[in-house]
């Protein structure tokens, strides 16, 4: 035994395991968070049961999903509000998660009920599932199809649901006029309007007076009259594709009987999950999850997509990785090559291991004191005085953020490329000095070349820490909701100083913020998931490249 712990035996098992516990930690946690969020997007059943209330003997019919089953305590149920029998009360029972819908009739989407009188589950085919730009799902039995308050359709017509299908189309390219019509021609038009008032106030600030400054505000002007002539014309068309989305209105029966009017501009999306057979759902499934990955959020976060969050969150590891890397790669080049290796090299060197364990939010109020508030504050005062006091870069925003993120993530790119040109071989130096080489030819031309995988190894740690912050973000860019992107067709069609949506935290609003709890925890675990996949495929892309200059590094040497 004692020999056997002496040749190191014991130790190589063990470490060997302690990498097969973390790898399994690593493949559970990931595996539960695609789990719950993945199966948020599978068209669930939809079940109409009876429930008795024990208490006054009525009862009640519920109609819905299911979101989630539990067996608890009989007591945790009735201190929930759940009536339970006084003989009861010592048992466990199962209780049920309905997700009934119709939040603007009911008051609330998602009801717990006990199996304690309830009858049998049924599937009626007929059910339809309507995904709504506002108030949550609806639920309920269809009726009739109305076009300006006139039937077209009955339920029991064999053209009604691709009848509905088609009408939905026709509202959602409705939609998306209106919406390119308001956010690019009514959006340019507000542009161009600021850009004229900006002139203005430059005329102000200049003190420009006498024919000079007559001859511009009659210029001003009529660009004004234009620019409004314009938007009366796009209020006109506007007007119109509204009416039109008031055209079509879809009558539905709930589970009490009661019958509603619903628009069908503010429908999504129609389903009928029970009469679905399993290649449509996997069909209805890619659609959900690809309308997941490419749509704009909508209710407060817990309904719609994660584009914008996703766009945001890739664009600023982008921006991030441009600043960072040449930055950290000459302060490494400086402090390995060049400085003099004495007792201030060694406290900055300190200085940068220690910058390391900063936390995140001294980072984050950093940035807002010294690149939001005082260089973005300086560059308005010199170069956008006339659109104070509305700043322009004196605000937080993407580039801030970005480079907020990149004094974040410096001491590690200069860590790692430090030992890469550490573990260069003194021989190669050598060498290339006695072809004829000068010193600096042969650091850019030999030394840096053959350390580039370090700088991509310090590189994909910045990537993998940036992508997953969120604390300072929060206090220099990152906001809420940010629907518009910051790349346009306007001139410098890159907008840096605009705000930004990133999934980080996207997941901490959803998660924490949310005044619909229920509703906001699979699209928690469903954008950690889309989250994580990022972050490993930045990472993979990375390693890929250092990988290949590794191979042609080691081939020029060999």
């Amino acid at each position: 035994m004692k020999n056997w712990f002496r040749s190191g035996t014991p130790w190589i098992w063990l470490t060997g395991g302690a990498v097969a516990l973390c790898l399994v930690m690593v493949i559970g946690v990931v595996g539960l968070i695609a789990v719950r969020g993945l199966s948020h997007f599978w068209p669930a059943p939809v079940i109409a049961v009876e429930i008795e209330n024990l208490q006054t003997g009525e009862m009640r019919r519920v109609l819905g999903p299911i979101s989630r089953t539990e067996t608890v305590p009989a007591q945790v149920a009735a201190d929930a509000g759940n009536y339970i029998p006084e003989d009861r009360l010592d048992t466990l029972v199962t209780r049920y998660l309905f997700r009934v819908g119709n939040r603007d009739q009911f008051g609330a989407d998602f009801v717990w009920h006990t199996d304690l009188g309830m009858r049998e589950f049924e599937y009626p085919a007929q059910v339809l599932e309507l995904e709504r730009r506002e108030w949550g799902n609806f639920y309920g039995y269809p009726e009739a199809l109305l076009v300006d308050g006139e039937e077209v359709l009955t339920a029991d017509h064999p053209d009604f649901l691709p009848g509905l299908k088609d009408l939905v189309e026709r509202s959602l390219v409705l939609h998306d006029d209106i919406r390119q019509i308001e956010r690019g021609e009514v959006g340019e038009i507000n542009r161009q309007m600021e850009q004229l008032r900006r002139e203005l106030r430059r005329l102000d600030l200049n003190d420009v007076t006498g024919m000079a400054r007559t001859e511009e505000e009659a210029r001003v002007a009529a660009e004004r009259a234009r620019l409004d002539a314009e938007y009366d014309e796009l209020r006109a068309d506007l007007d119109e594709l509204y009416a039109s989305t008031r055209r079509d209105t879809l009558r539905m029966r709930m589970s009490d009987d009661r019958t509603v009017s619903i628009p069908l501009a503010q429908v999504v999306r129609v389903t009928q999950p029970n009469n679905m057979s399993v290649p449509a759902k996997m069909v209805e499934y890619m659609d959900r999850f690809w309308t997941f990955v490419t749509d704009e959020p909508r209710e407060a976060n817990t309904e719609g997509g994660i584009f914008p969050a996703l766009f945001g969150t890739v664009t600023m590891v982008i921006v991030m990785s441009i600043m960072v890397t040449p930055f950290g790669v000459l302060a490494a080049i400086y402090l390995r090559e060049y400085a003099r290796q004495g007792p201030i090299t060694r406290a900055v060197r300190i200085s940068v291991y220690n910058l390391a364990g900063v936390p995140s939010i001294v980072f984050g109020v950093f940035g807002l004191g010294f690149f939001v508030y005082f260089l973005g504050g300086n560059i308005d005062q010199l170069f956008f005085p006339e659109a104070l006091p509305r700043p322009t870069f004196g605000s937080p925003g993407l580039f801030w953020a970005s480079l907020t993120l990149a004094l974040l993530t410096l001491p590690v790119v200069i860590v790692s490329t430090e030992e890469g040109l550490a573990r260069i071989p003194s021989t190669i130096r050598q060498g290339s000095l006695a072809l004829g080489a000068t010193k600096s030819e042969t650091l850019w031309k030999v030394v840096v070349p053959l350390s580039t995988p370090a700088m991509m190894t310090g590189l994909i740690l910045a990537i993998a820490r940036a992508a997953g912050e969120v604390a300072p973000l929060m206090l220099v860019g990152v906001v809420k909701l940010a629907p518009s992107l910051p790349i346009d067709g306007n001139f410098p069609y890159i907008h840096l100083e605009r705000q930004f949506m990133h999934l980080g935290f996207h997941i901490y609003d959803v998660g924490f913020q949310s005044p619909n709890v229920e509703a906001a925890r699979p699209l928690v675990y469903a954008t950690a998931l889309v989250l994580i996949l990022l972050i490993i495929v930045l990472n993979l892309t990375a390693i890929s490249i250092r990988n290949h200059l590794r191979e042609k590094y080691r081939s020029e040497t060999d």
